[in-house]
């Protein structure tokens, strides 16, 4: 339910402007701004009655991501994190600013900043609907690309990477992907199948 549709309009409008910037490209396109239309049409798909917050917030989870890459941390796991975390601000604080020009109330700036900078995953809503749409999109669209980047990666490794998405997701996001709700990578459906059975 979309309270106000001229600053929904606007806000989505201003992130995609954003997102046009990209100089990656993907199918084409600005890698962001398919992002996050893929973001879009999966929470139309999953959860067709979701918030304003989670509609704006998967809109905005990737938010000119290549303007902080992962070259500006150091290598290693610490690095990793640290940018990762890095990340989550910088989206949740591009976001926020951008829906201020769009006309928001703080109040709705503050709710999308906290479910982009992932917080309260598992016990906020809107943070964990963010978190079921990310996963999906992954396994739909960039699991398979990904595969393709890191051949080098064991079964085990990559049961490993499938669980902890897996871990991630809600209830109804495990059943809507194992029901149909989305496509699956062909070639990982009996790693994906198998990581599943086994938690």
């Amino acid at each position: 339910m979309i309270a106000n549709q001229h600053y929904f309009n606007q806000a989505i409008a201003l992130f995609d402007a954003a997102n046009a910037q990209d100089p990656n490209q993907d199918e084409g396109e600005p890698k962001e701004l398919l992002y996050a239309r893929r973001m879009t049409d999966m929470i139309g798909r999953f959860a067709p009655d979701a918030s304003e917050v989670a509609q704006l917030a998967v809109r905005a989870q990737h938010i000119q991501r290549w303007l902080v890459p992962r070259s500006n941390y150091p290598l290693g796991k610490p690095g990793y994190f640290a940018w990762r975390t890095g990340l989550y601000r910088f989206h949740a604080e591009t976001a926020g600013k951008l829906m201020q020009q769009a006309g928001y109330a703080e109040a709705m700036i503050e709710q999308v900043k906290s479910a982009v900078s992932k917080q309260g995953i598992k016990t906020n809503p809107d943070t964990q609907m963010l978190e079921d749409v990310t996963s999906l999109v992954f396994i739909e669209s960039y699991m398979l690309g990904f595969a393709g980047q890191h051949a080098e990666y064991t079964e085990e490794k990559w049961l490993d990477i499938i669980r902890k998405t897996w871990r991630k997701m809600s209830a109804d996001a495990h059943a809507f992907a194992t029901s149909g709700g989305i496509k699956l990578p062909e070639t990982l459906v009996p790693l994906i199948l198998k990581a599943v059975s086994e938690g």
